[in-house]
């Protein structure tokens, strides 16, 4: 049973904004109201991602505006209260993803480093895009039909011999129904839909 063919390419943001080591505060501050995101990453040489700065990177400036940055247990903090520049303020190695991984992945990335976007690079480590949390979503956006095509196409098309069932897609959520006379088919079957770019739910009704 095949899989939606989804990577981060397809759902990526291919114009991305970004800096060099050099940016100032202000211009980093300036360039994610223009933007509006919530990172940028750091370019160097021929467009090499070394790092990102994120608004986490940026608040320690703001947070210890009428204190002493330097409280021991925090020298990160510290340092970035006192930074100006993007080169300084980064956090490094910058969290990447690479175009073809799939949306899965990307997911699970963000989710463990809690970050809200990630920078996509290639096999060099050069910046191709952005990736962002509203751009996995944007899979969901796809019309029932072409779910329900593509149900029917990779993966009624792989069942071993063919089964008599039947699945109608309302608003992503998948149901599957009429007689299986392979039991053993069932959770296969459900996990297949499910891989399906889009699919909300799946609804097993089965005689």
């Amino acid at each position: 049973m095949a899989t939606s063919p989804y990577t981060v390419s397809d759902v990526m943001t291919h114009t991305a904004v970004a800096i060099g080591r050099e940016a100032s505060y202000k211009e980093i501050v300036e360039l994610m109201h223009q933007w509006k995101v919530s990172a940028v990453p750091v370019l160097e040489g021929e467009g090499r991602v070394v790092g990102v700065v994120s608004e986490a990177d940026l608040l320690p400036k703001e947070e210890f505006r009428q204190e002493d940055p330097e409280l021991p247990g925090r020298p990160e903090e510290a340092s970035k209260a006192n930074a100006v520049s993007a080169g300084d303020l980064m956090s490094s190695p910058a969290v990447t993803v690479h175009p073809g991984a799939t949306l899965a992945e990307a997911a699970r990335i963000m989710a463990r480093k809690r970050v809200k976007r990630l920078p996509v690079v290639n096999d060099l480590g050069m910046l191709e895009g952005v990736v962002s949390r509203s751009d996995l979503l944007k899979v969901f956006l796809r019309p029932d039909e072409e779910i329900d095509e593509e149900i029917r196409s990779a993966v009624v098309a792989g069942l071993s011999p063919p089964e008599q069932v039947e699945f109608t897609v309302v608003d992503g959520v998948v149901t599957v129904r009429g007689p299986l006379r392979d039991r053993s088919l069932v959770p296969l079957l459900a996990r297949a839909v499910r891989a399906v770019e889009g699919v909300v739910d799946v609804r097993m009704e089965l005689a």
